[in-house]
């Protein structure tokens, strides 16, 4: 097993800890040195800043050695995740023999790929089906938005004990690359599972997903909070950066001046030389570049409608985007998933009545389509990892409502790009779409696929705050050999 041990992150100190006479220059921050005008950065407490400049510094060395244990296939991701739990039966694994009440309204397709078959609503993903891997037996205990949701984005089943960290967070941890934008993005926010998961776990919170807040599909797009507030220009931001920095080399003089070397250490947490969150967001505001990655507008019409004008779509045209920028993971959250009932009406039609299919099937169709199509062509989609997923399928049999209910003992997950070998289908469910019928695949073997395909070596270690070495995929992970 390779192990790489990272740096203890340190207990956390909130203000209620700190002595009355101690004003942090975070304080002073918070309480407003830069929030006049509206360029307001909320800090974190929990850990030291100089702490975690520290880590970053010595993470970087020690990921070489223990982690990055392969040359990936795939040098970006981009996660499509299905909010709610998308219905295996009418998308990825329909079963046209089955008895009415469980194939439901809708019926199937052929695919480009003799013998595979798709959901009435994916004939654009049809067409594409030799790029496109799907995993027909995955298989979870966990039945709860959250739970699930949590054990498909991390590999690890919850526990109170420790908040895991989803794929993005652990890519942008281990990524050694230097770039103005985030590594981490999720369009247009990562309020996944009900909203329970941040996505950072135990890692520092900058490896949070960077939510853009803003939907890409409307004409007044606009990422939240990377715009000027109209008072506020640029050489009023570096004034202001100029006063902070001012502050941290006053703070460390004082240190040095007037305190022991037990002192300096505790008060190291208080003043230091940078602030990642405070320089992260100076960058964005003051970078042309990175608001560049963020201006849709600038893709050709064409190629919009390629992806569809719905949120989804334009969504993973932004993901392009950034991906094209060198941001190496980023989550498009397609919410609406949780079917209990109007399935026919809310997967195909959108509303009822519709002329033309506008539901959460047809616009994913585009979507998918659009992006592996355009990745292809950009020659983007063998270094640009795709996954489609939720956090589980829906139940055999249509409830009451003419809808499916939740259903982690069996459903489905795409993959295409990144290495993934397209045309082929592993693992079947059985003949009602109820449980694995072989090759059963748990998200803990998903995760160790997904960090191969990205050469993260799966058996590593990170360590917690408190010095606890943890896996990155629990013990029994095992790579699914056949998509690779």
């Amino acid at each position: 097993m390779k192990r790489l041990h990272r740096y203890p992150i340190g207990p956390s100190e909130g203000h209620g800890n700190r002595p009355d006479s101690r004003w942090s220059r975070r304080d002073f921050v918070r309480a407003g040195a830069l929030a006049t005008g509206g360029f307001a950065i909320t800090l974190r407490d929990g850990f030291g800043i100089a702490d975690l400049l520290r880590m970053q510094r010595i993470g970087a060395r020690e990921v070489k050695q223990g982690v990055h244990a392969n040359s990936p296939a795939a040098k970006a991701c981009i996660l499509i995740w299905l909010d709610g739990g998308p219905s295996h039966l009418e998308t990825f694994d329909p079963k046209p023999e089955a008895p009415v009440e469980v194939r439901g309204p809708l019926s199937s397709i052929a695919t480009s790929v003799p013998g595979i078959r798709l959901g009435e609503c994916l004939p654009q993903t049809a067409a594409l089906m030799d790029r496109v891997a799907l995993i027909r037996s995955v298989t979870s205990p966990l039945g709860e938005h959250q739970f699930g949701t949590h054990y498909m984005m991390t590999g690890y089943q919850p526990t109170p004990v420790l908040d895991y960290p989803s794929y993005g967070a652990v890519y942008s941890f281990l990524d050694q690359k230097t770039s103005v934008l985030p590594k981490n993005v999720a369009v247009p926010q990562f309020n996944v599972g009900g909203a329970g998961m941040d996505g950072g776990g135990y890692l520092p919170p900058h490896h949070r997903p960077f939510s853009v807040g803003g939907d890409p599909a409307k004409p007044d797009f606009q990422v939240r909070d990377l715009n000027y507030f109209p008072s506020l220009t640029t050489d009023r931001i570096d004034r202001r950066m100029e006063f902070i920095e001012s502050m941290n080399r006053f703070g460390q003089n004082s240190v040095e001046q007037e305190s022991s070397q037990a002192q300096q250490e505790t008060l190291g947490e208080i003043f230091t030389d940078s602030d990642p969150d405070l320089q992260r967001a100076y960058q964005l505001m003051t970078s042309s570049e990175a608001k560049s990655a963020f201006k849709i507008d600038e893709e050709r019409d064409a190629l919009r409608e390629s992806y569809g004008r719905k949120t989804v779509g334009q969504s993973c045209l932004l993901a392009r985007r950034l991906v094209e920028r060198g941001v190496p993971f980023v989550t498009v959250n397609h919410k609406g998933w949780d079917t209990h009932n109007q399935l026919a009406t809310r997967l195909k039609d959108g509303f009822a009545g519709a002329k033309t299919p506008i539901g959460l099937i047809p616009s994913l169709d585009r979507a998918l389509s659009g992006l592996i199509t355009d990745l292809e062509q950009r020659g983007m989609l063998d270094e640009t990892l795709v996954v489609v997923m939720g956090e589980f399928g829906r139940t055999p049999k249509l409830n009451t409502s003419g809808g499916r209910d939740h259903w982690p003992r069996v459903f489905s997950v795409l993959m295409a790009g990144g290495g993934i070998r397209g045309g082929q289908v592993v693992g079947q469910s059985d003949s009602v779409g109820e449980s694995p019928f072989d090759h059963p695949v748990t998200p803990s073997d998903l995760a160790a696929t997904i960090y191969t395909q990205l050469g993260i070596d799966p058996t590593a270690e990170l360590q917690t705050p408190d010095g606890r070495p943890v896996r990155l995929t629990p013990p029994e992970a095992e790579i699914i050999a056949e998509l690779t």
